[in-house]
């Protein structure tokens, strides 16, 4: 199973990023992991004094006393984590944005894992759009956690029913390898998805090929094939249901998530050029925007 020893958890006091840290909280507990809080003061946090005393492009500055009220701000978050048995640590930064400094951590920590609210103080659509979220799931090089926000029906943790498409390339293989992990963690059901995404025109390739007999092969051939994916050990603790739908995958995977009532989704994203392309109409973009739940992506 895999190992989590460091998790990152980037925060600015909202009611999203309280869920992020909760959903952070819980997975340090199961991994056993060090949970770093960090809050980024940039141009779009500080009060109206710093933004007329600072010229761009120059930082902003925390003082003694900005840091002693960080400290005291962070004393309930940590003290929740502690009170379970999380060793858990609070970091203050500056930047222009959250990103860099977000990166800069997570790379130094090193983090194994970055959980963030998609959410936050300056909205989802600025987030996924800006510098912020975009950038931290574009380039980081451990897997991110994306919490929506809890009014779009988030769930707290533990993960009872967890859902994984695949398509049998190795990011969406090692997605697979980490829900397993999560699902036994959780003591959860687990939900293996492949979509074939069908061309929807009718033609002569449609006419010959998209029959109930192909229909049938294909479902069989690809349920052999997530079978031989499933270890022995898998199956002591776990029996993973396999689905197979037709369509554009993004859509099959937010409808079987809100059917079965899905608690976190954990999918792949190829490599680093795929992934630049992942905030511009990919099946994973549309996912984590639309998801009600956790969204859990990962790169090979």
């Amino acid at each position: 199973m895999i190992e989590i020893p460091r998790i990152l958890c980037p925060i600015d006091f909202s009611v999203t990023s309280r869920q992020a840290w909760n959903h952070a909280r819980a997975i340090a507990g199961w991994y056993g992991s060090t949970l770093t809080a960090l809050y980024v003061c940039h141009r779009g946090n500080a009060t109206e004094a710093q933004l007329q005393s600072t010229q761009l492009p120059v930082p902003l500055e925390l003082s003694d006393a900005d840091r002693q009220q960080l400290a005291a701000a962070f004393s309930p978050w940590l003290q929740a984590a502690t009170s379970v048995g999380v060793t858990a640590e609070a970091r203050f930064d500056v930047g222009l944005s959250p990103a860099g400094p977000i990166l800069e951590h997570a790379k130094t920590l090193p983090a194994s894992l970055i959980v963030m609210g998609t959410h936050g103080r300056g909205g989802f659509e600025r987030l996924m759009l800006g510098s912020v979220a975009e950038k931290v799931l574009r380039k980081a090089d451990c897997p991110v956690l994306t919490v929506p926000a809890p009014a779009t029906g988030a769930t707290i943790p533990p993960y009872k029913r967890i859902l994984c498409p695949i398509d049998f390339s190795p990011s969406s293989l090692a997605a697979l390898r980490f829900a397993f992990s999560m699902a036994k963690e959780s003591d959860a059901l687990l939900t293996v998805l492949h979509v074939l995404d069908w061309p929807t025109h009718a033609d002569l390739f449609d006419a010959r090929f998209d029959t109930p007999e192909f229909r049938r092969e294909f479902e069989r051939s690809t349920r052999h094939r997530i079978d031989t994916l499933i270890s022995e050990d898998v199956r002591t603790w776990c029996d993973p249901a396999a689905v197979i739908r037709y369509g554009k995958a993004y859509v099959a995977i937010l409808e079987l998530a809100d059917e079965e009532h899905i608690d976190l989704i954990v999918m792949g994203v190829r490599g680093r050029l795929a992934v630049n392309l992942m905030l511009f109409g990919s099946t994973t973009n549309q996912v984590v925007r639309q998801a009600s739940c956790p969204v859990l992506t990962l790169k090979q």
